[in-house]
């Protein structure tokens, strides 16, 4: 009698798990099932400029009461295995998407995992679609009268299904509006999406006819921004589907007969008069703030009085940034937020890209500069006497050779990567970012030449013309501008997809600004080669923001280099881990100015001391990382951490050699480290043994074990193979003999991809890879076990 087959994971759903679900009602409309349903797209591994996706996630049933609202999920595992493997993974998923209910399931028993009552027990069967509805509807107090508004389909006409952590946020939203919440705060970091989210809030509101008062009527919604681009482009783009409802508040345009409504702070409160209080203070029912946390919650700002005006309405704002002390005002005005998805979460996630960390350091920025005795600067006045530190350049004096430094080591930067990978440069102020812009100029000529708009200056005093520049720059399909130098305008707001280099010229203080500026090349576009960014740092900024262990993203790479005068590097370390209708102008000398504030002229007095003579050099690269805890970074170098981490995965050499010697074990090991950011080109690189086996490598960084190269190895592996090579005649062996001579070559990675290797020179003369193992080794089998062998012979 035939034993009984063990069904597999997949073969458990389909003829176990799923009917239960259809026999539960998830099969019958409105209510859903989502088989496999993939909610990231894992973790962009950057390894030696290469970049690798990790693991995605994904859950094995999601349970739909509508389309767009689950709410549970299911994770099936094979019915020879227990029910409480899954148990687990279905807890973490249910937390991750913030669902209440979840199911670990062998096909056979049932286990039921509910957050609201706090039991996790064994069931019969799968609740139904109508009993998880209720107890949800009943935990959370929703009027039986709101469901229909939370339960309103998204708008998919674009073609943009919201990510989970944006599902969630916008299902907050609609809860806490329909539970009577009036200010509500949405922490999500830049890039990830927010007005997306913004738009299906405003969509299910309007097209569910939710509205303050209970009416039959659409409501009156406005989003409220202080920049023309953060207002402009979701009116034209995002929000189309409203058609006729939209409305933008300018010029005087008080228009009452629309719906959607978009307005500037600036418009709706100008110094001539308060446009907005030509509006009822009940008029809007929904006010959605974009970028909250600059100003408009503050008590004393000026911004406040159109938000107290419209205190009647649902306030609703959206945040990149964590409380901290500079927010603390917008989380004491808004309250803790309904949903934060961080930085962190993001480039874990796979949505926003990693980035590597470039710390660079001049000669006067290490040791400071003092100007000599009696000194004049451009305008014949003495310089003060005084050490002056890196806060102090191009703020009290401004140090020509110093930007002439910075310019000639990011030209020389791009010259080694790419020299079209569009690059934002952030200097003190708009005089600094047009110095920076000449120097940049001058030094790459060549191009200039032939693309006269390849570095441009996009700060208040260009203007329309500048914000023409900047279009260019955010046009994927567009090769110039590749360079923009600013100062404070691009912090926010400028979604350019194509950013591959953020550079930092200027001391950034904020947090907030800084995670704003570093988000400027966040967004991913892989389809056009934008896998990762780099941050290039000549002021300490970004390292000193890393170290905060309160720092929500983690870099891929960080490096620091010195370069000189000339702008040369010495030494470097590596440690992994549309139209303007008011012009918003800049912050100037004036921190404490709003940002759209006009500012007065400067005065005729040159604010600061300006120096043209001198040398600077760069002096130092170094790489940071986290350390093995992953709670803060350290200095360290990139050899040191690669023999950290292997000693981390390893107990000793033998233990390493044991899990090297399989082929199939081999791969979890350099999956393992490639996670890590180890990558054998770099680390041979680093470590200067280019002809190192990348095996004797990682035992002498870990365990300072003798080093081989390869062709040593290659020697011993021919040697203790002569029965093997005995085994087949003359081409077989020469075959056998060639792949050594490959590994000498190339190293172990010619072995993973050995059908793609049979297909090249000098391979392919001996036939296809299936013509070679039918005529010389006897079949695919025979062929594979004799290479596996080789393989196994190189670490014995």
């Amino acid at each position: 009698m035939n034993a009984t087959p063990i069904l597999t994971e997949a073969d458990t759903c389909r003829e176990l798990v799923t009917p239960k679900l259809l026999a539960a009602g998830w099969g019958e409309a409105p209510h859903g099932i989502g088989e496999q349903r993939t909610f990231t797209n894992g973790r962009l591994i950057v390894t030696g400029g290469r970049v690798r996706r990790g693991r995605q996630r994904r859950a094995d049933y999601l349970l739909y009461v509508r389309r767009d609202f689950p709410l549970a999920v299911v994770e099936s595992k094979g019915v020879g295995q227990p029910a409480e493997s899954g148990v687990q993974q279905a807890r973490d998923y249910a937390e991750m998407l913030g669902l209440k209910f979840a199911y670990a399931t062998n096909g056979r028993r049932i286990i039921e995992i509910d957050y609201i009552q706090g039991t996790e027990r064994e069931v019969e069967r799968f609740a139904t679609p109508a009993e998880l509805w209720q107890r949800l509807q009943t935990a959370i107090t929703l009027p039986e009268a709101a469901a229909p508004h939370l339960l309103e389909p998204f708008n998919l006409v674009s073609g943009k299904i919201p990510r989970y952590y944006q599902q969630i946020t916008i299902h907050r939203v609609i809860e806490a509006i329909l539970l009577g919440r009036t200010r509500i705060l949405g922490t999500l970091a830049t890039g990830t999406g927010k007005t997306c989210v913004a738009f299906q809030v405003c969509w299910i509101l309007w097209n569910s006819r939710w509205n303050r008062t209970g009416e039959y009527r659409r409501p009156k919604i406005l989003f409220l921004a202080d920049r023309n681009i953060l207002v402009d482009d979701p009116m034209a783009r995002m929000f189309a589907p409203f058609g006729d409802a939209r409305h933008k508040i300018a010029g005087g345009d008080v228009s009452q007969g629309r719906e959607m409504y978009f307005g500037l702070y600036q418009s709706l409160s100008t110094t001539a008069e308060d446009v907005f209080r030509q509006y009822r203070r009940d008029f809007f029912d929904l006010i959605v703030i974009d970028e909250c946390h600059r100003g408009s919650s503050r008590d004393d700002s000026r911004w406040r009085a159109v938000l107290d005006y419209f205190a009647p309405a649902v306030q609703f704002g959206m945040t990149a940034t964590p409380l901290r002390e500079e927010s603390r005002d917008t989380y004491a005005y808004f309250g803790a937020p309904v949903y934060t998805y961080s930085l962190r979460q993001g480039i874990e996630d796979g949505f926003l890209a990693p980035y590597r960390v470039h710390r660079v350091i001049t000669t006067i920025d290490a040791a400071g500069w003092r100007p000599s005795k009696d000194e004049l600067d451009r305008y014949g006045r003495p310089v003060p006497d005084e050490e002056y530190q890196t806060k102090d350049f191009e703020r009290v004096v401004a140090l020509r050779a110093r930007t002439q430094a910075i310019a000639k080591h990011l030209t020389d930067f791009l010259r080694g990567t790419d020299r079209f990978a569009k690059t934002l440069v952030f200097c003190v102020d708009q005089e600094h970012a047009a110095e920076m812009r000449q120097a940049l100029l001058n030094l790459n000529s060549d191009l200039v030449r032939d693309y006269p708009d390849y570095v441009c200056r996009v700060t208040a005093d260009e203007g329309a013309i500048g914000l023409t520049h900047l279009a260019h720059f955010q046009d994927v399909d567009r090769p110039t501008p590749v360079i923009l130098t600013t100062s404070q305008l691009l912090t926010t707001g400028v979604d350019a997809e194509m950013v591959k280099n953020v550079v930092l010229a200027r001391v950034v203080g904020s947090r907030s600004e800084f995670k704003q500026i570093i988000g400027r090349g966040t967004r991913l576009k892989v389809d056009y080669g934008k896998e990762y960014f780099n941050i290039i740092d000549f002021t300490g900024t970004a390292t000193r923001h890393f170290a905060d262990p309160d720092f929500d993203g983690d870099p891929a790479q960080i490096e620091e280099v010195t370069i000189d005068d000339a702008g040369a590097t010495l030494a470097q370390v590596d440690a992994t881990p549309a139209s303007v209708e008011e012009p918003v102008t800049e912050y100037l000398n004036d921190p404490s100015a709003e940002p759209g504030e006009i500012l007065t002229d400067p005065p005729v007095e040159p604010r600061k001391f300006y120096v043209d003579g001198g040398e600077v050099e760069v002096i130092g690269h170094l790489v940071y990382d986290l350390d093995p805890d992953g709670k803060k970074l350290q200095v360290v170098r990139y050899t040191d951490y690669s023999g950290r981490a292997v000693r981390t995965l390893f107990a000793d050499r033998d233990a390493l050699q044991s899990a090297w010697a399989s082929p199939d074990t081999r791969q979890v090991v350099l999956q393992a480290l490639t996670e890590r950011g180890i990558g054998f080109e770099e680390l041979a690189a680093g470590a200067n043994q280019p002809e190192a086996d990348p095996f004797d490598l990682l035992c002498h960084l870990a365990w300072n074990a003798p080093l081989l190269t390869r062709r040593q190895r290659a020697e011993q592996a021919r040697g203790a193979t002569q029965d093997l090579f005995s085994r087949y005649g003359d081409t077989a062996r020469e075959i056998l003999s060639l792949l050594l001579d490959s590994y000498i070559e190339r190293g172990l990675t010619q072995f993973n991809t050995l059908s793609e290797l049979m297909k090249v020179q000098p391979f392919d003369r001996f036939g296809t890879p299936a013509e070679i193992a039918a005529r010389h080794f006897g079949g695919i089998q025979p062929f594979k076990e004799a290479v596996s062998r080789l393989q196994t012979a190189l670490y014995q």
